[in-house]
């Protein structure tokens, strides 16, 4: 089932306008997929490389000229695509080099670390680039292909199984799927880099997280919960989780309320089927305690990559202060918040008086199975 990407149409209105685009997400959400139809759409002359492969990369590293870059590239080439860019040293000065001398060829580099690829690019590629998101199937795209009145149908399916394109295109084999997405990908970028080797503490660490979805995240409490781990090298691991597309964080909003909590973070999952997985929950949902958590990641991931598809530029945040008073989801617009509490089922939900007081200008809503579509595709 070939389902459309939102971005597609962003990706080549900026096409052959004199700069690097660079396509960075998570393995096996349909980069590849996305790329092959672009070319097809294009259709001018192209050239494929996969940096995946050993020949590729040595290639590269022995291109230190643009002369050889052109041969590698080849000079008939219109459009030349570099997936998982990431793995080739120096891509950024590789790229610049490109784009430099040969500014009417467009390049497309993709990767699955912002670790390394954005590392790599920021500096040589300055004013040079283009960069793009891209997330598990989102909302928005599923409805579009499904209808609205189809995905509201099957969320429960998204909850437990997430979206990721391969789970969607194989209904019946999610569990199998996403073992797979775990086992195969879902580590491979953080344990190339130098110094990480312990898989078993990133497991532990992504399954201590899974179980504190929707609430405040302490590195010093996900020390002691691992084990033989400081709180240091929790920070490191969170910090690279975020960077290679498993998890994101919603830091605490603070301004106006003297015992706002000051340095508040949670952390959510991309996508809701990694999160069972790593758990080993795939109970339907009239049978989970974890409803609440589950529902909540789902929205505000989904929120994420609505905003980011459609270039909405939000501080997105949640509150709580020292006596419990909290909002789940806050985004902030042009100096107004949209406050949201979240909700599974329908309720009446009375906002913090302290909030509204210190925050005038807000609009407070909440969501459940009812009434969340306009949240994600409005």
């Amino acid at each position: 089932m070939q389902i459309e990407r939102s971005i597609l149409n962003r990706l080549k209105e900026n096409c052959f306008k004199q700069k690097v685009i660079i396509l960075i997400g998570p393995r096996q959400v349909g980069k590849t997929t996305l790329l092959k139809k672009l070319q097809k759409e294009l259709n001018v002359e192209s050239k494929w490389l996969n940096a995946d492969e050993a020949d590729i990369r040595q290639e590269f590293v022995q291109a230190n000229t643009s002369t050889r870059l052109l041969q590698l590239i080849g000079s008939n080439s219109k459009l030349v695509f570099i997936d998982e860019a990431q793995q080739i040293p120096e891509i950024g000065m590789k790229l610049k080099l490109l784009i430099d001398n040969f500014p009417d060829i467009q390049i497309i580099a993709s990767g699955s670390s912002a670790l390394d690829l954005q590392n790599q690019t920021n500096e040589p590629l300055t004013g040079r680039k283009k960069e793009f998101y891209l997330f598990p199937l989102s909302f928005q795209e599923l409805s579009n292909h499904n209808s609205v009145l189809e995905e509201k149908r099957i969320v429960n399916t998204r909850l437990i199984y997430g979206t990721y394109p391969e789970v969607v295109n194989n209904p019946g084999n999610e569990k199998e799927v996403l073992t797979e997405i775990a086992n195969s990908y879902l580590y491979k970028d953080i344990l190339m880099l130098d110094g990480i080797r312990k898989a078993s503490i990133l497991e532990k660490l992504l399954q201590a997280l899974a179980f504190q979805v929707g609430s405040e995240v302490r590195y010093h409490e996900l020390a002691r919960t691992i084990g033989n781990i400081d709180p240091t090298t929790v920070e490191k691991y969170i910090d690279l989780l975020e960077k290679t597309f498993v998890i994101f964080k919603l830091p605490g909003l603070n301004r106006n309320v003297r015992n706002e909590l000051k340095k508040g973070k949670k952390y959510y999952f991309f996508d809701n089927g990694i999160r069972n997985v790593l758990i080993s929950n795939f109970n339907q949902i009239n049978l989970r305690q974890d409803i609440g958590p589950l529902w909540e990641n789902y929205l505000i991931a989904e929120r994420y990559k609505y905003n980011s598809y459609n270039q909405i530029y939000a501080n997105k945040y949640f509150w709580r202060t020292k006596d419990q008073a909290e909002i789940d989801y806050i985004e902030e617009r042009d100096g107004n918040l949209n406050a949201f509490e979240i909700k599974w089922t329908p309720k009446n939900v009375r906002f913090p008086k302290s909030f509204q007081e210190a925050y005038p200008n807000n609009i407070c809503k909440v969501l459940n199975k009812e009434n969340y579509t306009d949240f994600l595709i409005s």
